[in-house]
């Protein structure tokens, strides 16, 4: 569903997001499973960077540079590529405020996963897939029984997506993060247009 913005552009108002508790409480879950390591880089990576469910499938662990405390992504990962359109390649600070623990989280899981191309692999095949990336996140949030917050309401925790960490990362900047506009959030979630970030976050500010 869309409606007017306070600005009279049309506005997404039927996404949902997760405030920073909630992931928390995802990240504390993962520990309880057999791949609690991975499943914690996991989530913490698509909730730091906003990286969709596909594109972080596709990250290799060179493209991690923890020296530098940067993950670096080349065009050809990313979403639409190819086209006339293909996006710039991308450097992304890791949890430049520390508080997620970015760097120590995936100190910690590549210590036994180093030898790996990709970033993320799977038991059964070279690398995890953008569905798989997808089931981490919908098991951890309904281990931990999380509720993502909409408009319309509270949902359930089996509507809790990789995309929902997505969103979730435009609210933390917005409301919790100091100084950004939805220039930034655009900008972090690599949008083609800033009036796609309008469209989904301009309803996160405040009046």
């Amino acid at each position: 569903m869309s409606t007017p913005s306070q600005s009279g552009r049309s506005t997404d108002s039927n996404i949902s997001w997760l405030k920073a508790d909630q992931v928390e409480a995802m990240r504390d879950a993962a520990h309880e499973g057999r791949h609690g390591p991975r499943d914690d880089a996991i989530v913490t990576l698509l909730y730091g960077t906003g990286l969709r469910r596909g594109e972080i499938a596709q990250v290799d662990r060179d493209m991690l540079d923890l020296e530098e405390e940067q993950l670096r992504i080349p065009s050809g990962i990313q979403k639409d590529y190819p086209n006339d359109n293909t996006p710039s390649p991308a450097t992304f600070d890791l949890d430049p405020s520390g508080d997620l623990r970015t760097v120590r989280t995936h100190r910690v899981y590549l210590s036994d996963h180093d030898g790996d191309d990709a970033l993320f692999p799977s038991q059964k095949s070279p690398r995890m897939t953008g569905k798989a990336i997808n089931d981490v996140v919908k098991r951890l949030a309904e281990r931990a029984g999380v509720e993502p917050y909409t408009y319309a309401g509270r949902g359930s925790a089996k509507d809790v997506t990789a995309h929902t960490l997505r969103h979730s990362v435009a609210w933390r900047m917005l409301r919790y993060e100091d100084r950004n506009t939805l220039y930034d959030v655009r900008n972090r979630l690599r949008h083609s247009s800033i009036l796609t970030t309008e469209r989904k976050y301009d309803h996160f500010e405040t009046i």
